[in-house]
């Protein structure tokens, strides 16, 4: 699937849900005795996801790890689940605990009313290197007390911690109830002035215990297009598809023909309309290609070699290359794939 940020966090947002993302500018240069070397910069992240109804389900089993498997998300080492924790256990299910607040408070609802805000917190990975797992419970925990200043705390359903993912974070999920009792989403997390203001005091109160991190900027200040981790997740998803289907149609012989069709058949009815989905989903960001590639360009011709400069080139450079390495998924299709495909009658080709 919460993914959060860059690819390496969970989950990917549904398509009924609400999502405002702080995008993050990864890359600064330093100077040693041995010379310029390029460093990340450690950045404290909040992110905040609204759900109004059959979604908050799906993200209630991942993020309290209620399912077996989790194909969707293979970032998820389940071997390492043990380690997540609770700072605050739920009470009952999410959506149970909502309602049961939402109609104590005598809040009215609507079908599109926003029933559980969640936040996902955490840092960049170069925060955790080497933190000891009472040094990455401490900082989840001040987290925690930040928002708690700002939400009543009898809101919270939940704040659990995974760590059995690439970066730890925290998934804290509440019921947009204000302190005079609304129902209101809208008043807690608000338009893009809000979630500057949410980035702007989280940071100056993370920053008291961790002066080495820095606030990220929000996608409305920076002018950014953010891509949606979840994408990223399918386009290995995806190339793993197209691996198999390879290794399937090298190995088909007289002798196991058969069978082997009948497995490249299945592959193919996921692979094919997956490809289809995501080269849909890429549209959306040909404009932000274009533009990438020519200040790309630009600060490849320009003679300023200031650290601002080399920083800048750095950085488009990088989202240039994740955003050509999502297209690549969907535009190099290999020909032995597509003629299997095309050899697969219709029906079974759209799955019936």
């Amino acid at each position: 699937m919460i993914p959060c940020w860059c690819r390496t966090f969970c989950p990917p947002p549904l398509p009924k849900s609400e999502r405002n993302y702080f995008a993050l500018i990864p890359i600064l240069i330093s100077v040693t005795k041995e010379g310029p070397t390029i460093q990340k910069t450690q950045y404290a992240i909040l992110r905040f996801a609204k759900y109004k109804g059959p979604e908050i389900g799906p993200i209630e089993a991942h993020n309290e790890r209620a399912k077996e498997k989790y194909a969707s998300n293979p970032d998820i080492d389940t071997d390492r689940s043990h380690l997540n924790f609770h700072l605050i256990r739920p009470r009952r299910k999410y959506r149970a605990e909502a309602e049961r607040q939402i109609v104590a408070a005598g809040c009215r609802t609507r079908k599109d009313s926003v029933r559980v805000v969640e936040v996902l917190v955490t840092a960049s990975p170069e925060f955790f290197k080497g933190r000891k797992s009472a040094e990455v419970r401490a900082f989840f925990q001040e987290a925690l007390a930040f928002i708690e200043k700002h939400q009543p705390k009898e809101t919270i359903l939940s704040a659990v911690v995974h760590m059995d993912e690439k970066t730890p974070h925290m998934h804290l999920s509440f019921v947009p109830l204000t302190r005079d009792g609304r129902l209101s989403a809208k008043d807690i997390v608000g338009n893009k002035k809000k979630l500057t203001w949410w980035q702007d005091k989280f940071w100056k109160h993370m920053v008291r215990k961790y002066p080495d991190l820095e606030r990220g900027e929000s996608a409305s200040e920076t002018g950014r297009t953010h891509i949606p981790p979840r994408l990223f997740k399918e386009a290995a998803h995806l190339n793993r598809q197209r691996e198999m289907l390879l290794n399937l149609l090298g190995e088909v012989t007289p002798f196991n023909a058969k069978k082997k069709s009948t497995e490249i058949e299945t592959l193919l009815e996921k692979y094919i309309p997956g490809v289809e989905q995501m080269r849909t989903q890429l549209k959306k960001y040909d404009g932000a290609y274009k533009q990438l590639r020519y200040e790309d360009a630009k600060l490849e011709k320009a003679l300023d070699a200031s650290k601002e400069s080399v920083r800048q080139q750095l950085e488009t450079a990088q989202r240039l290359r994740e955003l050509e390495e999502l297209r690549r998924t969907v535009e190099n299709i290999p020909p032995e794939i597509m003629e299997a495909y095309q050899s697969v009658p219709k029906d079974r080709a759209r799955g019936r």
